[in-house]
């Protein structure tokens, strides 16, 4: 089931991002995300204020979560984005991260399809996603279920310096 999080989700998430974290330490994946920077806590906190983000719960246990909103970040702006679409009409997810060990069961893909569907719901033709460049991953989950990328821009994304940031878009 995916539902829109409470405060009593924040620890489960933080925990997904805890593992992945722990992963990419270890030299076991590579999201380009970094420890006590992004994601945090604030991160979690961020999206229960503006409510709009989103968890997979399965038999209780928080599995998954994401953002799913219109809010196109700055660098967005620096893309050749080849669906040009007002704003309106475009729906984001941000910071998708799935609990590793349910990693290639189908829950990524299941969010995804959730956050298509919700874009439907509220009248968006238009999606648009970001990853690092460094994130093969996500990447080819995302290719796998449609969407382009369109461009990488080079800039500080959430408090990080360097990255090549992936924006990947889909037309519904």
């Amino acid at each position: 089931m995916i539902r829109k999080a409470t405060a009593a989700d924040t620890a489960a998430i933080v925990g997904i991002y805890g593992h992945i974290l722990e992963r990419e330490a270890a030299g076991l994946c590579r999201t380009g995300w970094k420890k006590d920077v992004y994601p945090t806590e604030e991160t979690v906190c961020a999206g229960l204020a503006q409510a709009d983000l989103f968890v997979w719960e399965e038999d209780g246990a928080v599995l998954a979560s994401g953002r799913i909103n219109q809010e196109q970040v700055d660098v967005y702006a620096q893309c050749p984005w080849a669906y040009p679409a007002p704003p309106e009409e475009v729906m984001v997810l941000h910071t998708l991260a799935v609990e590793p060990s349910r990693g290639g069961q189908g829950v990524g893909a299941g969010f995804v399809a959730f956050y298509e569907d919700y874009a439907r719901e509220k009248g968006c033709s238009v999606l648009r996603i970001d990853t690092n460049e460094t994130n093969a991953a996500a990447r080819r989950l995302y290719a796998r279920l449609g969407y382009r990328e369109s461009g990488i821009v080079f800039c500080r994304f959430n408090g990080i310096d360097g990255i090549r940031l992936v924006c990947l878009e889909k037309k519904l």
